[in-house]
């Protein structure tokens, strides 16, 4: 039996450009790739901090180093510049890989640069 798990997160990554005409998906300055975890092609979940909207598409890498998250082809009419979203990809793990497993967090600023990583979400408190 699998059970699918959270595997990476960028944090409240600030969307720079939604690009209507351009082939879909959601291109990810290729370093926030890379310490996430997240591949290209990857299929991935964007929740829409401003409007609540939760759509899925695949990660395509930007160029390093740019802080470019880019909404293109029909996914742009769910974010605009400006907005915090939060990019999410999941894996299906076994039991005994559910028992050791821990996420690769990311957490960004209004500028797409990384204030801190994590691989555990804090217990909520009431």
């Amino acid at each position: 039996m699998y059970c699918t798990l959270l595997k990476a997160k960028l944090h409240r990554a600030c969307v720079t450009h939604a690009e209507l005409d351009y082939e879909g998906s959601c291109a990810i300055d290729g370093k926030l790739l890379d310490l996430s975890g997240i591949h290209e092609y990857e299929q991935i979940q964007i929740y829409n901090l401003a409007n609540g909207e939760r759509f899925t598409t695949y990660a395509i890498r930007a160029e390093d180093g740019s802080q470019v998250i880019s909404i293109n082809g029909a996914a742009a009419h769910k974010a605009s510049p400006g907005d915090r979203i939060i990019i999410c990809s999941y894996e299906s793990l076994t039991a005994q890989e559910v028992a050791i497993h821990k996420p690769t967090l990311v957490y960004l600023d209004e500028l797409n640069n990384i204030t801190h990583t994590r691989n555990y979400i804090p217990t909520q408190a009431a």
